[in-house]
Parts: structure tokens; C-alpha cells; sequence
């Protein structure tokens, strides 16, 4: 007999233990809350919401730094639209606060349309910058391939590109946390495959790859809590009509070639062993740090602002005393208020 989506969240809400699963996807975040999922599971099944939203775990150091490229002579920052209004250290410092003192900030929606930006302004160094998971790092690789092909040299990329399975481990391994299983990303997935997600058997953690539907996340949810009663930590796919068990090669090839993996720096979670991507030294005249390198300085913190809590799902976002009150979309104190997938601004929106 066909078990239906009330059964399933029956089933969810008879779970007599608290149990706490991590969303470490935008995407969920912003789907869970539209969706109500919160409001109809019982309280002990707590929700958390990870560092799943790539311009929020982008610490100031990199927000002060792409505030002072911009300002430079002769450069263009490209960008998707989400990093526009993001504040670095202070409130004052954005590409949109930036772009008002006369700043060259373009808002694209490929990385190849920096290209064209780069072709049709030689005198000018144009930084695309690169920003996202396992998701989006081959398309900066295509850029920087196809940079290469073209010969065209004004153009530069910032990675920012980060890996989820390292910071993962890094909230696994957190005495401070217990986490009882994860919702993972199926858009990261895609490119990383079911396997991907094997370390989580390394950590007794159970893992779910879920799409981003209603009846989706339901499913995912209901497969968690039926692995964490059998005490079955293994990684169950709910998304198999795109998922596949070793995911795309052709795009795990392209981040190969184009970047080597460092040590790298992520809001709330400090500098994180293996979880980005550095630009491979073959490729080095397109890494715009080769030009103008980083100061790794501890920057300033925003003042009162707790994203980086949120971030590791230590607090809720109407947890943090500056939510509704100082910090809203229209004027937003941190990063998590900022981007559409930001849960701050998630939770914001869909007043929870």
C-alpha cells in the first residue's frame, strides 16, 4: 500500500525522542520555510540550518578585501547579484556603497558574461568573482578555460569556491554540537555523486540527499528518522531521479584541472582544513591574488551580529538579539540578512 505524505508526517511526528537534523543547503532553507515544514512537525524534531549559503559563510576578511579591489583604478568587479548589498566588517562596506563612490561593479548571471565584459573593456582589469560550491566551481572553471583559449588576459577570478564535505566534519566534529543526521544538498550532490556523502558512515551519522519539493523534503526527512530508529547510519538517496552514485565526472575532470583544494576561511567556523578552491599555478594569470594578494588579518566583526552562530546552528536566526530589531533586509547588519538563500532573511520573510 502507497504511504502518503500525511502518513509520512504521521510517522515524523510520532518520533518520541528529539531528535536534530541539519539542512546544509540554501536552497532547503528557503524551501522549508516557504513550504511551513516547521509548523507542522512536532517540537522535538529540531531543524537547523547549516553553513549552506555560500555568501553567507564568506568571512570579512574577503568582503573587506573585494570592497577595497573595487575601489581601485581600472578595475571592474563582476559578480552574481547576491554579493552586491553584502556588508564586510562594517555596514558601510559593499559593492553597492562601493559602486555610490564610483566603483565598476557589473551584475551577471554566467561567468561567461564577464568574458564579454572583458573583451569589450581591454583597459581595464575585470575580477569575476567566483562564489559558491561544489555546484558552481565548474562554471568558473569553463571561465578561466576559456580565458586561456581566447587569450584574452584583463581577466582575473577571485575563488571563493568552497567544498561541503570538510565543513561537514568540521560541525561533526564539534564537541558542542549533536547532529542526528543531515539533509544533504542535491544540487551539490549532482556534481559530487551519493559518494560524496560516504564520509558521513565514518561519523555513525545518517545522511539524506533530498530534492527541494514539498513532497520531497518530506520524504528525506521521513527516510531520516526511519535510519536514526533502526540505527542505520548509512546515506539513503531520496533524489535518484537525478542523483546518481557517482555523479558527474565531466565537472569533477573540470575543478581538477582548473583548481588545487587549500585550507580556507569560513564565517563562524575559522579557518577550515581541505574546504576550498585555490587556482591551479598553471593557471596563476588569472588569480587576481597573484595580483593583489590578501592580508589575512582578523578583520573586524560586525557589531552584535551572530551569523556566524547561525551558521553552525548553534542559535536560530530569531535567536540573535539584533533580528527585527537593528538588523532586517532593508538594512542588514550581516551576510545571512543579505542573500536570498541567507537564513536570517529566509526566516525574515516567512516571519518565524
Amino acid at each position: 500500500m502507497e504511504i502518503t505524505l500525511k502518513d509520512k508526517i504521521s510517522y515524523i511526528n510520532s518520533f518520541k525522542d528529539e531528535v536534530s537534523l541539519m539542512e546544509v543547503c540554501g536552497t532547503h532553507t528557503v524551501a522549508i520555510s516557504k513550504f511551513g515544514i516547521r509548523n507542522i512537525l512536532s517540537k522535538n524534531i529540531n531543524l537547523i540550518s547549516g553553513p549552506g549559503c555560500p555568501v553567507c559563510v564568506t568571512p570579512n576578511i574577503y568582503l573587506d578585501y573585494i570592497y577595497d579591489l573595487s575601489l581601485k583604478e581600472n578595475v571592474i568587479i563582476v559578480t552574481y547579484g547576491d554579493m552586491i548589498r553584502v556588508p564586510g566588517s562594517k555596514p558601510s562596506i559593499t559593492l553597492e556603497k562601493a559602486k555610490a563612490k564610483g566603483a565598476k561593479v557589473r551584475i551577471v548571471y554566467s561567468s561567461i558574461d564577464a568574458l564579454e565584459i572583458a573583451k569589450k573593456n581591454n583597459d581595464k582589469k575585470v575580477v569575476f568573482l567566483g562564489i559558491g560550491f561544489e555546484t558552481t566551481t565548474p562554471a568558473s572553471a569553463v571561465l578561466i578555460k576559456e580565458a586561456a583559449r581566447q587569450n584574452i588576459k584583463n581577466i582575473y577570478i577571485l575563488s571563493l569556491h568552497k567544498l561541503v564535505e570538510p565543513v561537514m566534519r568540521a560541525i561533526l566534529e564539534d564537541k558542542t554540537m549533536h547532529i542526528d543526521g543531515f539533509l544533504c544538498p542535491g544540487h551539490v550532490a549532482l556534481v559530487t555523486g551519493e559518494k560524496g556523502f560516504d564520509f558521513l558512515e565514518e561519523y555513525d551519522c545518517t545522511g539524506v540527499i533530498a530534492g527541494f519539493e514539498l513532497e520531497e523534503i518530506v520524504e528525506a526527512l521521513y527516510q531520516l528518522l526511519i535510519n536514526i530508529k533502526s540505527e542505520n547510519n548509512i546515506l539513503s538517496n531520496c533524489y535518484k531521479k537525478l542523483i546518481k552514485r557517482e555523479g558527474n565526472k565531466y565537472s569533477q575532470e573540470l575543478i581538477k584541472e582548473v583548481f588545487d583544494i587549500k585550507d580556507d576561511y569560513w564565517r563562524g567556523l575559522g579557518l577550515v582544513p581541505n574546504s576550498g578552491y585555490r587556482i591551479k599555478s598553471i593557471y596563476k594569470a588569472y588569480d587576481i591574488e597573484e595580483l593583489f594578494p590578501i592580508n589575512f588579518k582578523e578583520a573586524n566583526k560586525a557589531n552584535g551580529c551572530e551569523c556566524g552562530e547561525v551558521l553552525k546552528g548553534k542559535i536560530k536566526p530569531n535567536e540573535c538579539k539584533l533580528f527585527k530589531v537593528s538588523c532586517n533586509p532593508e538594512n542588514p547588519i550581516g551576510p545571512c540578512m543579505v542573500s536570498s538563500e541567507g537564513s536570517c532573511a529566509t526566516y525574515y520573510k516567512y516571519s518565524i
